[in-house]
């Protein structure tokens, strides 16, 4: 009897551990990139919460106290040229760290997450659709339970990143150390409700409205399920998260870079940067630009790389 080998094309679901992996490999060349844009916008949001002196007179002039930093390309050029191309990639190590932590979560999980809710609403009845509803309650729930797990990386980058010349910052594991002696173990989760909000946020307004636009296009036949339509999506997305996290990303970068007693909670912090600059305070460094090519890009490179995995794969049958 000879057998005949036959090689079947079929679509195959990746595992739970794969989603996960891929998510946090594709958040962690992204946030490389990127990460000098993110640099400049923490330093030009601790810059619009920080106190500043409305006037100085002089005899009988006023003047205004100028602000370092001013536009995203600029205060990357003021860093560069005061603390060198080092000075852009500060808190990279623990940046790295809460890609793999942050993104497993939020990204590789929101599948597993949406199918959890729908059985639940829907009873286990088959044949139901995908609400808008259950979108958002996955997004929210991914995106402030992957606050959980990196809260402490992310208040050691931001530190480290709003950090001029020499500090008591100097290394990822130093850093660690130092807040847990200086501020207790509550210090490296200092922030977490407006670290948890603005998540939660920012998956409502980028993986939520990243399936809405997505499955709108490929229904409407405007584009087709590839590259562009992904990156049609994610610039949607990465405006609509501009416009909902946006404000509390100010607060949450100000309040955790903040000295132990500086503000009595993140309200405190919130009512501090408001009476500082007002409303435009809190869109400081989270211009459409820097959305678009930093955060709307990691869910970019994220949802590609998941849907490459759900391709087709080659499975030998024996006849």
């Amino acid at each position: 009897m000879s057998s005949l080998q036959k090689i079947q094309r079929e679509k195959v679901q990746p595992s739970t551990a794969t989603k996960l992996i891929g998510a946090g490999i594709a958040a962690c060349i992204a946030d490389i990139v990127t990460f000098p844009l993110d640099t400049a916008k923490v330093r030009l949001q601790i810059q619009g919460g920080a106190k500043k002196e409305k006037k100085t007179h002089i005899g009988e002039k006023t003047q205004k106290i100028k602000q370092k930093y001013k536009g995203m390309f600029r205060t990357i050029k003021v860093i560069a040229q005061e603390e060198g191309a080092k000075g852009l990639y500060k808190g990279i190590v623990p940046g790295l760290q809460r890609q793999m932590c942050f993104a497993p979560v939020r990204v590789g999980c929101y599948d597993e997450v949406k199918r959890i809710y729908m059985n639940l609403l829907s009873k286990g009845a088959p044949g139901q659709e995908m609400t808008i509803g259950v979108r958002l309650l996955s997004g929210m729930t991914t995106g402030a339970l992957s606050v959980c797990f990196a809260q402490p990386t992310d208040v050691v980058k931001i530190r480290m990143q709003a950090q001029t010349g020499h500090g008591p910052y100097t290394s990822a594991f130093q850093s660690y150390k130092t807040i847990a002696r200086t501020e207790g173990i509550r210090g490296l989760w200092k922030g977490c409700f407006p670290n948890m909000t603005r998540n939660a946020l920012v998956n409502v307004g980028e993986l939520v409205t990243y399936d809405i636009i997505k499955e709108k296009l490929i229904h409407s036949n405007l584009l087709t399920d590839g590259v562009p339509c992904h990156f049609v999506s994610a610039f949607g997305a990465g405006f609509c998260a501009t416009c909902v996290a946006s404000p509390v990303d100010v607060v949450k970068t100000t309040y955790m870079n903040s000295k132990k007693g500086q503000y009595k909670g993140a309200i405190d912090c919130a009512l501090s940067i408001y009476r500082n600059g007002r409303c435009p305070a809190f869109y400081k460094g989270r211009n459409v630009l820097n959305w678009r090519f930093s955060d709307e890009q990691r869910i970019h490179c994220s949802r590609i790389t998941h849907t490459q995995q759900k391709s087709e794969q080659p499975r030998n049958t024996t006849m």
